[in-house]
């Protein structure tokens, strides 16, 4: 993951609370400063499991995103196939081996402090999904979108596993909208193909 070529862009975090009311315009304007003006595929890779409804923001995200078929983007991780701890390494690998040159946003729950809860942070870098929990996992994207779900510092899989899914689907729901919104911004551009794609089209 190379983030030099993003830092001239000098872009500070953005950290929306998902009931301002200008959040889904927020997050569209600083995911669109995120994505490169070079010519690559940009793919989402929506992080988690409906096993836990605090870690299922990714999932739900990805769900609605799938419903709204984007053109401009690519979607990985929903309810039905979710992105998690087990299948995370096949899941960025496939990814890889798929698109030609990827840039990558990583969406996760995450945990923070109590005043935090509700707030979507939005930056360069890759996401650290289970550091909340303890867990070794591979760093995804190079850009992430984290929506704090609930407090950190005291049993975080039990907190998770007890998150109320009444917030968790009306942030799922505002930053969904914010990335549909990011995708009528961002041009589509007809390299944004899978690589099956493009070797099929240039047999005879």
């Amino acid at each position: 993951m190379n983030i030099k070529n993003w830092l001239d862009k000098k872009i500070e975090p953005v950290k929306i609370h998902y009931e301002d009311e200008n959040a889904v315009q927020i997050i569209s304007k600083q995911l669109v400063s995120l994505l490169p003006k070079q010519n690559r595929p940009i793919v989402f890779i929506c992080i988690g499991t409906d096993r836990s409804t605090g870690d299922s923001l990714g999932p739900l995200v990805g769900t609605l995103l799938e419903e709204k078929q984007l053109s401009s983007f690519h979607v990985l991780g929903t309810l039905d196939d979710p992105v998690h701890a087990v299948n995370l390494q096949e899941k960025l690998h496939k990814v890889h081996s798929t698109f030609d040159n990827p840039f990558i946003i990583g969406i996760d729950a995450c945990l923070g402090r109590l005043k935090s809860i509700g707030c979507i942070q939005i930056d360069l870098g890759p996401v650290k999904p289970g550091a909340g929990v303890q867990k070794d996992l591979p760093p995804v994207g190079d850009a992430h979108l984290t929506g704090i779900v609930n407090v950190s510092g005291f049993m975080e899989f039990f907190v998770l596993q007890n998150t109320r899914l009444n917030l968790v689907m009306k942030m799922a729901k505002i930053i969904s909208r914010g990335i549909l919104e990011a995708s009528y911004l961002y041009p589509v551009k007809k390299s944004f193909y899978p690589l099956e794609l493009k070797e099929r089209q240039q047999l005879p």
